[in-house]
């Protein structure tokens, strides 16, 4: 039996405690040996919880330990770029929580550094690895749902306080998009098998109160092939309850997540093909998480084929093309 990949993880925040501490904790293949966070006593804490052996307020000292094989970033968004480039000059293979990076240009670095360093990087786009997305995917690619025309999604949540780096546009990159639209934009893009992008057209909500980040934006994109995705995001939604949707449109059917319902043309009447089986016994949140772990290990290992992640410089192109397009308020072309 091959010994478990040694894992680092940096970054001690609500991502971690809800979704990466608990996963690790019961991941096969994989032992997390390091906990890093600039709040010591929180990291010396939780690592007690999850029986860590080794805590480190600095991630240049916990790169240094010698029974490490991977890190994974978790730090706030604006981290992330330097973080990465630290852990691929120690030669440690990373899985970075989205984004990547803050712009074009960092992805740009990061691939180049993964590359000339031998190292592998994988993005932690979770939303790839639930299994009704999974299941919705089998259906698209099978082509059962005809030529996709479409994809409409959004989130609404409702306020929360001011404080936090989330709110400080250097810091996080940007406001409700960056924070739970790009995910979106992300698995829309994966889904539809990465199209070209064409034009978008985007518009926002800043209040001079928010640090410069928007509270809420409206973006439309079109692809090559005629193929429309719409994005509404808003994170001081004002209603009964907050909402995530994601609905794929087809020729021939359409589906749609959480949950997921498929609907076919069959002999010219719309019926219900949506797969059915045992209750999940654990939220798809916490089930993505796990199975993207999984991925890193098996990818790790050589159990799963590395795919760098090139993708990653179309995603921050379309987002800083939409970015230009709410702030100069017109169509930006790509």
């Amino acid at each position: 039996m091959s010994s478990p990949i040694r894992l680092g993880l940096a970054g001690a925040g609500a991502i971690a405690q809800l979704a990466h501490l608990p996963a690790l904790s019961k991941l096969r293949g994989g032992q997390l040996v390091a906990l890093c966070d600039n709040d010591g006593p929180k990291a010396g804490a939780l690592a007690e919880r999850f029986e860590v052996p080794h805590v480190f307020t600095d991630l240049e000292d916990m790169l240094e330990l010698d029974e490490l094989d991977a890190v994974i970033i978790a730090t706030p968004n604006h981290l992330h770029e330097p973080h990465v480039l630290s852990a691929l000059r120690s030669k440690v293979d990373v899985l970075c929580e989205r984004p990547l990076a803050m712009n074009v240009r960092g992805v740009e670095r990061i691939l180049e550094a993964a590359q000339r360093t031998g190292r592998k990087v994988v993005v932690g786009n979770n939303h790839r690895f639930r299994s009704d997305v999974q299941q919705l995917g089998r259906f698209l690619s099978g082509g059962e749902l005809g030529r996709v025309t479409g994809m409409r999604s959004g989130e609404y949540q409702f306020r929360s306080s001011r404080d936090g780096w989330r709110y400080r546009r250097a810091e996080a990159g940007g406001g409700a998009f960056f924070e739970h639209g790009m995910p979106l934009l992300d698995l829309a893009l994966w889904l539809a098998g990465s199209p070209e992008p064409l034009r978008v057209m985007a518009y926002s909500e800043r209040p001079a109160s928010a640090g410069g980040v928007e509270d809420a934006m409206f973006a439309h994109l079109e692809c090559a092939g005629n193929v429309n995705f719409t994005f509404d995001i808003n994170w001081c939604y004002v209603g009964h309850e907050e909402r995530w949707w994601f609905e794929v449109l087809g020729s021939r059917g359409s589906g749609r997540l959480a949950p997921l319902r498929v609907v076919k043309d069959l002999n010219g009447k719309p019926t219900d093909v949506s797969p059915t089986g045992a209750a999940a016994r654990e939220s798809v949140f916490l089930q993505s998480y796990r199975a993207e772990l999984a991925h890193f290990i098996a990818v790790l290992t050589g159990a799963a084929e590395y795919e760098p992640p090139t993708d990653q410089l179309k995603l921050h192109k379309i987002i800083e093309a939409m970015y230009r397009s709410a702030d100069e308020g017109g169509e930006i072309k790509l």
